[in-house]
């Protein structure tokens, strides 16, 4: 490097307001130099705090260890168990999570795209080292206990689905699907560490909720687990907006720019159209299932996706509950005002603040909850002679009540109207 630009280097990086930079340069260059040095700053404090996010969130070597660990010493079993610990053939790539305690990373199995799911213990429960990770995951696993036999097995898989999932006529459906998932190698039989991990899996909310919608158009497939690792399928986009801000620069980038840049970003109004009917038939389907009614308590744009048909996946259905759940998080819970009755991010309930007790009947459905969503998501761009009508459809869905007198004539006539009035838009054309 020449002499001259080494020491024009050395000025930009140490000493852009010297007195002997002025003297050399214009004003006018030492603005410029001084944006180029802020500019590095910047650079330099995201990349610092992308690191430490990482750093904090992405531990999915650990989980790694964890499950094949308890493999190899015949803990646990699964159908995803010998890929991911003997063949290598699923691999962990690219961290998408966004807590410490469940990581989600893209990955390979097979060279066929796939996202892997597990859970962790909190690091701020444990002193760091691998044996104590290993001995707080062991009570994971700890159920069913040796000598249970499938008859009592099948008893506390239905009394923990009823308890989950509310008494429903389907129940032993159910369980005999978890008992088929459970059978890995197909003998008819559940082994000890077969049962350990199909019962350790289903204490996660997701996994339960995947089993019970497995049939639904707009719920990923799952494809395989070990222990409480699964994996499901990739969907092609796992929100509905491409561009997200890292909480650390949202206080920098004001939201007017990241809105305009994610409408520029989206797909066009008939491709929106068709993700939307699918979230609306997702909506019909959780509202009165083979299993009982779920709601939506977080309905955030990033845990709504699609495929590259622009086919509707719930990319994260952990904010998705059963209303059975619901229902009894909030029966005889003491309250002071309306926030004290939530479940999760939004399902509240009214405070009867005569007895200082919540009721038990969710203030906003799902499809109100959805179409707030879609104001934003489906509003942008619409074709103009559509635009006046689609405004008032949503505008009555975002009114709904979630009272029990509401819920079924009214709802099904307000949903079925807004796909109605998007599906005649885009029928017959290519986007249909």
């Amino acid at each position: 490097m020449p002499r001259a630009l080494r020491r024009l280097l050395h000025l930009v990086l140490f000493c852009p307001l010297s007195k002997g930079l002025q003297s050399r340069l214009p004003a006018i260059k030492v603005k410029y130099l001084l944006l180029i040095w802020l500019g590095i700053l910047i650079a330099s404090w995201v990349i610092y705090m992308q690191y430490a996010s990482y750093s904090e969130l992405c531990r999915g070597h650990v989980c790694h260890m964890v499950i094949c660990d308890h493999y190899r010493r015949g803990i646990i079993s699964g159908s995803s168990c010998k890929a991911l610990c003997e063949q290598r053939t699923l691999t962990l790539q690219h961290c998408m999570s966004t807590s410490s305690t469940y990581q989600v990373y893209s990955g390979l199995w097979k060279e066929r795209p796939v996202v892997i799911k597990c859970g962790i213990e909190d690091p701020v429960k444990i002193d760091g080292s691998p044996d104590s990770v290993l001995r707080q995951e062991m009570s994971l696993f700890d159920k069913p206990t040796r000598g249970t036999s499938m008859d009592e097995f099948k008893e506390m898989l239905h009394s923990f689905l009823k308890a989950n999932l509310g008494e429903q006529q389907s129940l032993s459906t159910l369980v005999d699907r978890v008992i088929t998932l459970a059978d890995v190698n197909q003998d008819g039989k559940v082994s000890l560490a077969e049962a350990k991990s199909i019962w350790a899996l289903l204490q996660m909310n997701e996994y339960l909720l995947m089993v019970a919608l497995q049939e639904k158009e707009h719920t990923p497939k799952l494809l395989g687990f070990c222990g409480d690792l699964y994996v499901t399928e990739r969907v092609g986009h796992s929100s509905l907006y491409r561009l997200e801000v890292p909480h650390y620069l949202q206080a920098l980038v004001p939201e007017a720019l990241s809105t305009s840049l994610n409408h520029w970003l989206a797909p066009a109004w008939p491709r929106r159209a068709r993700i939307t009917i699918g979230l609306l038939e997702f909506v019909e389907e959780v509202f009165h299932g083979s299993y009982g009614s779920f709601l939506i308590c977080d309905a955030s744009p990033r845990h709504v996706g699609y495929n590259a048909k622009y086919d509707c996946k719930m990319a994260n259905l952990r904010s998705v509950a059963s209303e059975a759940v619901v229902r009894g998080f909030l029966r005889g819970r003491r309250c002071e005002t309306n926030a004290d009755c939530t479940y999760g991010r939004d399902c509240t309930a009214t405070c009867d603040r005569l007895v200082k007790q919540c009721n038990t009947e969710v203030l906003q459905p799902n499809l109100a909850k959805v179409c707030v969503l879609l104001q934003d998501f489906l509003l942008f761009g619409a074709p103009s002679d559509l635009r006046g009508d689609l405004e008032k459809q949503l505008r009555t869905c975002v009114t709904l009540s979630g009272l029990a007198s509401q819920m079924e004539v009214h709802h099904s006539l307000v949903l079925n109207n807004l796909k109605t009035l998007l599906w005649k838009k885009i029928s017959n054309t290519q986007y249909s």
